[in-house]
């Protein structure tokens, strides 16, 4: 199967096992036959539906059974994802990983490449909006860089009027039609060439601001450990728009409270802030159409909808060490309207499957088809769940409790709760009451199952970047 035909399967493979995993655990499921103890018949819709329920827990087989397999399968992952770590990290194989600890290590040890410089590259498209927040919260870094270049891509606003105005470099893409990946193409072709290995790029979004201590959290990182790669931020969502706001919110902090959790490992190095080495873009640059998916001589893949999932993939697949610390936080922009939110997720799920089939399955990539078999999986799970609890809603007429499932549920809503600690009181209080956020859930459901269908049906994507909004009634969140 051809690289073009994988890329358009990827959808149906990803959909295909994680259907199957669900099927036979429904089997697995029923083939225990009946539970012991009294049961009650509820009375069906119309004489249809004919339903039976069950005044006891599951038996301790099927609960042990279903401990076993998630026991095993998240240790599983664990092992195998930690075993392709310390097998990469360990790489001297100089053409597939260039960027491997081992090789950055062996390269560098005694030469000295002089003092680290940080040079911030801030892609902005008609950004008039949010670029001087941006630009401030940079400015009032306790590490300033040493130079900053507003990267601007066929504006047609006051961005341009605006940067010069805060005394920064401005570089004007020329004839780009390829987005924001083919505006930072242009700009590091100049760049790169004169940056020395110890030298950084920070790729920086126009709508994002970053918290205290950023840049000298990452310079310490990067000056104290030879072989890190590139540091990605941890990013919270910025206040106001309401109701849709906290559920972005929320997501959010939940997100970065498994990077924590993962000691700074992250999935994805994220597009509103990063850092990266100069000899890590080269590198990258150096293997397009090599070893990696893209054009020789491009740092961003301009074929891809998510630009830094590819660039994570890119730099994993040469072997890089990559991290998100815990001090490196940023706060960015919200989807105001369920529309713009659903043109986002869209073209990130849609990267995100694009970016897998491009790669294919390799033990860099292992991680990342995991993660949307889980996510497939969790569609169907979920859709389950609700259309379950719709059919017994119609079904009865009273409420029948079962002390079970009250309490494993008591358990699900304390986790979301604790979760989402850091958003604040407004935070807590959504995640509490369950089912908001589990229609949102369902909203996120229906983005995935509709980006398959595109990937599938090879329909056309939309790189869908809507007009900066700014809050009008911000809230603060305790």
């Amino acid at each position: 199967m051809g690289a073009k035909s994988f890329s358009r399967t990827v959808g149906l493979i990803v959909a295909a096992i994680a259907g199957g995993a669900a099927v036979l655990l429904w089997f697995a499921i029923a083939s225990t036959g009946p539970l012991d103890g009294p049961t009650s018949s509820i009375r069906g819709i119309r004489g249809v539906w004919g339903l039976f329920f069950d005044l006891q827990a599951p038996t301790a087989r099927v609960l042990a059974a279903a401990v076993a397999l998630a026991i095993l399968f998240a240790a599983g992952i664990a092992l195998l994802e930690q075993r392709t770590k310390s097998t990469s990290h360990r790489s001297t194989n100089r053409v597939n990983t260039p960027l491997a600890p081992k090789l950055v290590m062996a390269a560098s040890r005694g030469v000295f490449a002089g003092p680290l410089t940080v040079t911030v590259l801030i892609p902005a498209h008609n950004e008039e909006a949010s670029l001087p927040e941006t630009l401030s919260s940079l400015f009032a870094q306790s590490h300033q860089p040493e130079r900053v270049i507003v990267v601007a891509d066929n504006c047609t606003d006051s961005t341009v009027a605006i940067a010069r105005t805060r005394e920064v470099e401005v570089f004007e893409s020329v004839d780009n039609t390829d987005k924001k990946a083919g505006a930072l193409n242009q700009a590091l072709k100049t760049l790169l060439p004169f940056q020395g290995d110890n030298d950084v790029i920070m790729v920086l979004d126009a709508d994002t601001t970053l918290d205290d201590g950023f840049l000298a959290a990452a310079v310490d990182r990067l000056t104290d450990d030879r072989a890190l790669m590139s540091i990605g931020g941890l990013f919270y969502g910025e206040e106001g728009f309401g109701l849709l706001g906290q559920f972005q919110r929320n997501e959010y902090v939940r997100y970065s409270r498994q990077i924590r959790r993962r000691r700074g490992h992250v999935f994805v190095l994220t597009g509103t802030a990063s850092l990266f080495r100069s000899a890590a873009l080269r590198a990258v640059a150096d293997n397009r159409s090599v070893t990696i998916p893209g054009k020789r001589g491009d740092v961003y893949d301009t074929a891809a909808l998510t630009e830094d999932n590819e660039l994570t993939l890119a730099l994993r697949s040469l072997g890089a060490l990559i991290i998100s610390p815990a001090q490196c936080t940023v706060v960015t922009e919200l989807m105001p309207t369920l529309r713009t939110l659903w043109t986002q997720r869209l073209r990130w799920q849609r990267g995100a499957l694009e970016n897998i089939g491009a790669y294919g399955v390799t033990p860099p990539t292992f991680r990342y088809w995991v993660q949307q078999l889980g996510i497939g999986y969790s569609v169907i799970a979920l859709s389950s769940f609700m259309f379950l609890l719709l059919l017994t809603a119609l079904s009865v007429d009273r409420m029948v409790w079962f002390p079970f499932w009250l309490g494993l549920g008591s358990v699900f809503i304390a986790e979301r709760v604790v979760s989402v600690w850091r958003a604040g009181w407004r935070g807590r209080l959504l995640a509490g009451t369950l089912f908001p956020e589990l229609f949102y859930d369902v909203f996120l459901d229906a983005v995935y199952v509709k980006g398959i269908l595109d990937i599938t049906f090879g329909r056309e994507a939309s790189w869908g970047h809507g007009k900066r909004v700014i809050p009008t009634t911000p809230t603060t969140a305790s």
